[in-house]
């Protein structure tokens, strides 16, 4: 990843980190294909829908404080901005912030456009976004519509920060481009990398650099036990924060699917430490987790000991929940390495995981060895777990949660607890997932675990009266995943 900003668009996952799409089998055979390089023999045989990098690119781009998104994209792809604008406010309020709305625009290509171009309307666009929101900086999110057009946006772009006296970000998140809708995040972050972050005047020898999704201010007490504190980024952060990231002693991530490139480069191309161990979910992977920032900022003389003191603090509570827990079957449904924090997170409250899909699989970790992997990590923890790599595919999901039968499911994605609901098996929506990192992460997922199922007859009840569009004979078949 040597001079990675250089470029105008980052490397898509499917070559830098050879993403797969499908699999189901053991966690250790797909452990063994990632350190060997080697896809699946088998592909899956149709698509019944999908998803967009530029969904994931939004994730990073919409909710920078001050700024405006232009969207050179026909309309539909535009569509389901304007409702992130709740998930925004209520974010800001839950880390004490005062709330500001997502901005955008969208330059709405048409057929015309795709012929001859639509970098009139991009400019227009761009004008439009500086005159009625007096922005700190513009994202561009390019569309495949663009792509295919072969629209020069990074000329564009150049040529109006000049004018305007203003960052504009040119973020090349096209879908097709990519089957790992993941990529996405990279290309938000490549083009704050590119167009934003300054080169650091000063290192803050406090200051950890958490590359987050929207979520509450957990991370403050936690930080707190050695001295630090964090600085939450991307969203909710503003110009001058994103510009200043590199002054931070570290970095770290809630998930590495979301955080691992950025984070990368931070460290090779700036000076900022970049923690190799896993997200803080569970107990062993948030010691290891607190050992490592301990180390990279010269707090390893007092980590122990915080340690040691935080185990006997949760211990009783702990110990209570692994008892009443005990015998519960989980299936978690997640992206790649967000799945792979939950299952260190259920396997110490004693629930057994039935299954995991992920949505892709990332053979490689930007910035680690090729031994290293977050799924090694839980294999570690968990043990040899049954695993699926499924992309969405609701003919594959309706049929694996079927088979297995779990006591209960955990989702990172408000409509697979549709599904659930639907299927009588209570769910947990894993939407705010700063709430879980930690010690005190791991007891409340375990409360919430015992709340969750006094829903169980009432679910049960509901299932009854749902409907699936499968038949009796295919879904009786043999389970055929890809």
């Amino acid at each position: 990843m040597a001079n990675a900003t250089q470029v105008a668009e980052v490397e898509i996952r499917d070559t830098r980190l050879k993403s797969i799409m499908t699999f189901h089998g053991k966690a250790s055979e797909l452990q063994e294909y990632s350190r060997q390089l080697k896809k699946p023999d088998k592909d899956r045989c149709f698509t019944q829908c999908s998803d967009c990098a530029q969904m994931c690119a939004g994730t990073v781009t919409n909710h920078v404080r001050g700024s405006a998104v232009v969207y050179h994209s026909p309309m539909g792809c535009f569509a389901n901005i304007p409702a992130q604008n709740e998930s925004t406010h209520n974010a800001a309020e839950a880390r004490g912030m005062e709330p500001f709305d997502v901005r955008s625009v969208c330059s709405n290509i048409s057929e015309k456009d795709t012929i001859y171009g639509g970098l009139k309307k991009l400019r227009d666009a761009i004008t439009l976004a500086y005159e009625r929101f007096n922005p700190t900086c513009i994202f561009i999110q390019s569309s495949c519509a663009a792509g295919i057009v072969g629209d020069d946006i990074e000329s564009v772009a150049d040529e109006m920060a000049d004018e305007l006296g203003i960052p504009i970000v040119p973020v090349f998140c096209e879908g097709f481009k990519s089957k790992a809708w993941s990529t996405g995040f990279d290309a938000g972050y490549h083009g704050i990398l590119r167009k934003i972050v300054k080169k650091p005047e000063k290192r803050q020898k406090d200051l950890v650099n958490i590359f987050n999704f929207l979520g509450t201010d957990t991370f403050t007490p936690m930080l707190k036990k050695l001295g630090l504190r964090p600085n939450y980024l991307v969203p909710l952060a503003d110009l001058e924060t994103l510009q200043t990231m590199t002054e931070a002693a570290c970095s770290t991530e809630v998930c590495e699917t979301l955080g691992t490139y950025i984070t990368t480069v931070l460290e090779e191309e700036y000076g900022v430490p970049k923690v190799h161990a896993p997200s803080p979910y569970g107990m062993k992977w948030t010691d290891d987790w607190y050992r490592e920032i301990a180390r990279l900022t010269g707090k390893s003389d007092i980590v122990e000991q915080m340690i040691e003191e935080e185990h006997k603090r949760i211990e009783p509570e702990l110990e209570e929940l692994r008892k009443e827990l005990k015998g519960l079957k989980v299936y978690i449904y997640a992206g790649d390495s967000y799945a792979h924090n939950l299952g260190s997170l259920v396997s110490d409250l004693g629930v057994e995981i039935a299954g995991m899909t992920t949505l892709h699989h990332d053979m490689r970790v930007d910035g680690e060895d090729a031994e290293y992997s977050t799924l090694q990590e839980m294999i570690d923890v968990a043990g040899d777990i049954e695993v699926t790599v499924c992309n969405k595919q609701p003919y594959e999901v309706l049929k694996q949660l079927k088979r297995v039968n779990p006591d209960f499911l955990i989702v990172r994605h408000m409509n697979m607890t549709i599904l659930a609901g639907k299927l009588g098996i209570p769910c947990i929506f894993e939407g705010e997932i700063n709430v879980s990192a930690g010690y005190d992460g791991l007891l409340l997922t375990g409360r919430r675990i015992k709340d969750l199922l006094k829903a169980k007859k009432l679910l049960g009840t509901l299932a009854e009266y749902n409907e699936f569009p499968y038949t009796d004979w295919w879904l009786e078949q043999e389970a055929d995943f890809i």
